[in-house]
């Protein structure tokens, strides 16, 4: 059950932070795209074309026009998700994460006809590109470098965009997952990217590099958001799988046995069981995973990347919404609880005074912007927020 306003008045002061954050930015970056700020300053890096991050400002702006109900607010938020149209058609699988959660909040029942659209638009040429030999959307060569990867940030996003296709996209949808979930268990940490082999092969891609932070978070958010959206396609044995994936990714445990292996469906069928290995037990030398994950787990000392937790939070709210739906009481209990930790950590060690998200780290190979406030941090942190006191349906974005 979401929380209250008694429960969490640290959440409800945060949620007013954030948003007033939101306009601040908005007045700063006018109809340019916010990327990442300077944790001192607060001044903003943005960009005129919105990159694989646009959909988490327009996002953050429909959050803000369904929190006030300002006409003003709605107008900018429907306006930012307009200029996204140019990614459309973009040879990028990260037009999931642009356009799912540039549209979500606008394109429900009652909402903005045009993000519908333009939803269903980039729905389509995403469907298009579907491999169905490599059972995935390829990451694309919009931004470069080889066409034919597996990366986990083209999980969430892809997953229900795809799936909103009817039973086309929904097959592509389960492929792209379970494409990237069986690579995942091929190491411990899971490689969060893969360069298409010879024949069916798949070698280890070079960036980003193992123990990336975001690498489980956002699995999560895709196997949350399959769970949900494929619930029709899925028969018993398909989704007690996805389960059993959900249960080896929040355990805070390595992957254990040989990984498993997704059938292939044929046009028509249902969706059934991946072969899965059962989990190994939780070894008490296996410390649990930090509230807030370090930038890259080979260099603790480093940056931490609040951006990593919130995307957590998110993903841990949507799956205790599941688990609760479908009778897993304990688990939903152990899963809020959990997000509800890290919403705390962030809210009161990491939102700075003007209500941003601080302690974000965007590339640290590259040492870029290390600590600072990124736009899909502020995003996911809000929407944590959302959910956690009951603001959002887990399942609107």
């Amino acid at each position: 059950m979401p929380e209250t306003a008694h429960d969490t008045p640290w959440a409800d002061r945060a949620w007013t932070a954030v948003l007033e954050r939101t306009g601040q930015t908005a007045a700063e970056v006018g109809s340019r795209f916010p990327l990442y700020a300077d944790p001192e300053s607060g001044t903003w890096k943005s960009t005129s074309k919105g990159s694989w991050t646009g959909g988490f400002w327009a996002g953050l702006l429909w959050l803000r026009a369904l929190a006030s109900g300002a006409p003003q607010d709605r107008a900018a938020a429907a306006a930012c998700t307009g200029r996204l149209a140019r990614w459309a058609d973009q040879d990028t699988a990260t037009r999931g994460l642009i356009f799912w959660y540039g549209t979500a909040l606008a394109a429900g029942p009652g909402g903005d006809r045009a993000a519908a659209a333009l939803r269903e638009k980039a729905a389509r040429s995403c469907l298009a590109a579907y491999d169905p030999q490599r059972q995935l959307v390829p990451w694309g060569a919009a931004f470069g470098g080889p066409r034919m990867l597996a990366r986990v940030d083209s999980v969430p996003g892809l997953v229900p965009l795809l799936a909103g296709l009817a039973a086309e996209g929904e097959r592509a949808a389960y492929g792209h997952l379970m494409r990237h979930l069986t690579l995942s268990r091929t190491e411990c940490p899971p490689r969060p990217a893969w360069q298409a082999g010879p024949g069916d092969g798949w070698t280890p891609g070079a960036e980003p590099a193992p123990g990336w932070s975001r690498t489980t978070p956002w699995l999560m958010l895709g196997l949350a958001d399959g769970l949900h959206f494929l619930a029709d396609w899925l028969d018993f044995r398909a989704a007690g799988g996805l389960w059993e994936a959900v249960d080896g990714l929040t355990a805070a445990r390595p992957a254990s046995g040989d990984g498993f292996n997704s059938p292939r469906p044929a046009p028509g069928d249902r969706l059934t069981a991946p072969r899965l290995a059962p989990p190994a037990p939780l070894a008490p030398s296996i410390p649990l995973v930090p509230l807030i994950p370090p930038a890259q787990e080979t260099h603790p000392s480093g940056p931490v990347d609040s951006s990593a937790a919130a995307i957590e939070s998110v993903a841990l709210l949507k799956l205790a919404a599941l688990a609760r739906a479908t009778g897993r009481g304990s688990d939903a209990e152990r899963l809020t609880a959990r997000a509800r930790q890290i919403l705390h950590r962030l809210c009161t060690g990491h939102l700075s005074d003007r209500g941003a998200l601080t302690d974000g780290c965007y590339d640290a190979g590259r040492a870029l912007a290390p600590r600072h406030e990124l736009i899909w941090g502020d995003f996911f942190l809000a929407l944590g927020l959302a959910l956690l006191t009951g603001r959002a349906d887990p399942f609107a974005t």
